[in-house]
């Protein structure tokens, strides 16, 4: 008999941006049950369409600051105009505890810092077919200046750089397979020998014993059947 650990597993989801994982991620959520995505919180304000709990928590910096304080992010940043980013701890260990599995889709360093507080966590690192692809996807979505698009390309290849400090490389070069790879990857871990609590095979007169009796069983169903015929 094998008990497994019904605890969830910590993915983590990193990659360039307009390498496509947040499609690659919203795809898997649909395909797979227990599994969601982590709600960060953040202290820049809402933009068009986004609704507070579920694209982002959304906080003043001084609540954040305060967080910070009381060790309530596995990990976050200052970034872009001095504002923070964070993945709440809480949030995070209650829904492992549930049995759920969760993703965090953050940069490189954020998986850095993750890495340093659970190295049970899964790091999943999504690469575009080729740079040339990258490229082209950043300019036809069409949301970044031209300066923004070539500062994203310079970090692509930093972040491109770190690719050996993740357990998984997925090539999305097509989203069903890349879909169904990050699946795969899941089911693995879940079958990992060191996520098994308890394995119990019973004492040896036990099992002989379970043997005898099937055998039993099986020679006396033949002998009815031969007899009824």
């Amino acid at each position: 008999m094998i008990k497994r650990n019904e605890q969830g597993i910590l993915i983590v989801v990193s990659g360039p941006s307009g390498c496509g994982k947040s499609t690659v991620d919203n795809l898997l959520i649909k395909k797979r049950k227990n599994i969601i995505m982590s709600v960060s919180d953040t202290t820049r304000p809402p933009r068009n369409g986004e609704v507070n709990g579920k694209d982002y928590n959304f906080i003043t910096a001084k609540e954040f600051e305060n967080n910070i304080k009381n060790d309530k992010y596995l990990e976050y940043a200052k970034v872009h105009a001095n504002k923070y980013y964070g993945t709440p701890s809480k949030f995070v260990n209650n829904k492992l505890k549930e049995g759920i599995d969760v993703i965090l889709e953050i940069d490189i360093e954020g998986a850095r810092k993750i890495k340093e507080k659970r190295s049970d966590a899964v790091f999943i690192f999504i690469m575009p077919p080729s740079m040339e692809i990258l490229k082209s996807r950043l300019v036809l979505r069409k949301t970044e200046t031209k300066e923004q698009i070539v500062e994203r390309f310079k970090t692509a290849y930093k972040e491109i750089n770190e690719v050996s400090k993740y357990n998984y490389v997925i090539v999305n070069d097509n989203v069903d397979d890349s879909v169904n790879r990050m699946s795969s990857i899941i089911d693995s871990e879940k079958s990992r020998v060191d996520r098994i609590e308890e394995i119990y095979l019973g004492n040896e007169e036990e099992i002989i014993h379970e043997i005898l009796m099937d055998l039993v069983i099986i020679v006396y169903k033949m002998f009815i059947i031969c007899y009824i015929y």
